[in-house]
């Protein structure tokens, strides 16, 4: 077989190729980059194919092949090896100490505003925020699933209401009504 034969045999089947590079890549430039790694391989290597043989398949195999190879070196090079001698600090935890007394402001007031709710209200919601579900806090409490469903509603609305100034502090919407 001539190069010149080869090299048509080549283009007919670019076009598959191509598709099959970008079902590798998803990327347009890499996928012909890809393609043309491997029209040049096949190109190179022209001599290892036999003739009567699938050129298709292996054109496939060096371009599967190819794209495994390229894919190892990009994950290789990307790959950061701290070669410093003082490993303990990687793992030491940080020095520095959080404030947590504005989060204990919060949770108390959070807890105040439950216990205001009234005692109708208080106890479904209180039980669906410890994980009941609906239908067992119906069950518990002996009322129907959309009595609970509602009491929990209104609860959230009032909390929402009386903790306002927290939504508008870290940037909730004020006037959002959804439960």
């Amino acid at each position: 077989m001539t190069s010149i034969d080869f090299k048509k045999m080549l283009q007919i089947e670019s076009k598959p190729l191509r598709h099959y590079a970008y079902q590798l890549t998803r990327n347009v430039d890499d996928t012909n980059d890809l393609l043309q790694d491997t029209l040049l391989k096949a190109y190179t290597y022209q001599d290892k194919f036999e003739i009567g043989t699938n050129l298709k398949g292996w054109l496939y195999t060096i371009m599967k092949n190819t794209f495994i190879n390229n894919y190892r070196r990009a994950v290789k090079r990307n790959t950061f090896i701290d070669q410093t001698d003082n490993d303990y600090y990687l793992d030491s935890v940080s020095p520095l100490v959080k404030n947590e007394g504005e989060q204990k402001f919060i949770r108390n007031d959070i807890e105040r505003a439950i216990s205001n709710l009234p005692k109708n209200l208080q106890k479904p919601f209180t039980m669906n925020v410890r994980g009941f579900k609906y239908h067992e806090i119906g069950e518990i409490l002996d009322i129907p699933i959309g009595t609970v469903k509602t009491r929990i509603f209104v609860a959230r609305r009032q909390l929402r209401q009386n903790l306002s100034v927290y939504g508008k502090m870290y940037g909730y919407a004020v006037g959002n009504e959804q439960a």
